[in-house]
């Protein structure tokens, strides 16, 4: 029988959760990983991919003026790094370097791939939507990247 209940009582029950990292280059040329627990595909032809990031996170206005980010899905040799790139801020913080990342450019866009990643996705922003406190950011695949050595993790 369901009862009423929060929703943030109710919504904790997916957890755990497939995790992901969007990567962008700011305005400084550094390229900026973020933690993310929202992201899927919104469709097959053509391949598109979708994200949501909070307002207040550097990440959105890198996103914003790039233009163009990587989407990697980590794997198990990246627990620590996710951590870190989900709790620091790359307004202060070169994540990749202090976690000693190991990346390598993409094909496609102006981005970094996670090398030890299960994928990696190089995304061109086609849309985004407001969402109250996030924002719903939609890129278009133009390549993507396999690493079948690894396997995913969850949070």
């Amino acid at each position: 029988m369901q009862t009423e209940t929060a929703f943030a009582k109710a919504i904790a029950t997916k957890y755990p959760e497939q995790v992901a990292i969007a990567i962008a280059r700011d305005s400084g040329g550094k390229y900026n990983p973020i933690t993310l627990g929202w992201v899927m595909q919104t469709s097959g032809t053509p391949p598109m991919m979708a994200i949501s990031v909070g307002k207040t996170r550097y990440s959105l206005p890198t996103i914003r003026t790039a233009g163009e980010f990587v989407i990697a899905f980590p794997s198990g040799l990246q627990e620590e790094e996710t951590m870190l790139f989900g709790t620091k801020s790359g307004r202060d913080t070169d994540k990749l370097a202090e976690a000693g990342t190991k990346t390598q450019p993409a094909s496609k866009i102006d981005g970094v791939l996670l090398q030890d990643a299960v994928a990696n996705f190089e995304c061109r922003l086609a849309a985004e939507l407001e969402t109250g406190d996030h924002v719903i950011l939609v890129g278009q695949v133009v390549c993507s990247h396999v690493n079948e050595n690894q396997g995913r993790i969850q949070a």
